[in-house]
């Protein structure tokens, strides 16, 4: 049986509000302090995988260093999902948070 466009339910205004809040730029990606990689090989993968020049992958370096922890994006969900898996990959401890408002 085809349904007809009349039959098919429309999407509800909640609906509308979750998919916006989805695809919004909310997401923080950090990356943590560790005892194991070398600073000149973070600074490494921040220019591989998040696209820093030098300079910024740097100040995000020695961020990590001294405060402990660096927020080095912040994106969709599922961009921060990846970029936080990209890293992980390399061997850095990063996870991903819902940016405050």
């Amino acid at each position: 049986m085809i349904r007809s466009a009349i039959d098919l339910p429309g999407v509800l205004p909640e609906q509308q509000t979750d998919l916006s809040e989805a695809f919004a730029k909310g997401w923080r990606v950090l990356v943590w302090n560790d005892p194991v990689n070398l600073m000149s090989y973070v600074v490494f993968v921040f220019q591989k995988v998040l696209g820093f020049d030098e300079v910024k992958a740097k100040k995000h370096m020695l961020e990590v260093h001294e405060k402990g922890q660096s927020v080095v994006a912040v994106e969709t969900r599922e961009k921060s999902e990846f970029l936080c898996h990209r890293l992980q990959e390399f061997g850095l401890k990063s996870t991903i948070e819902a940016n405050p408002a």
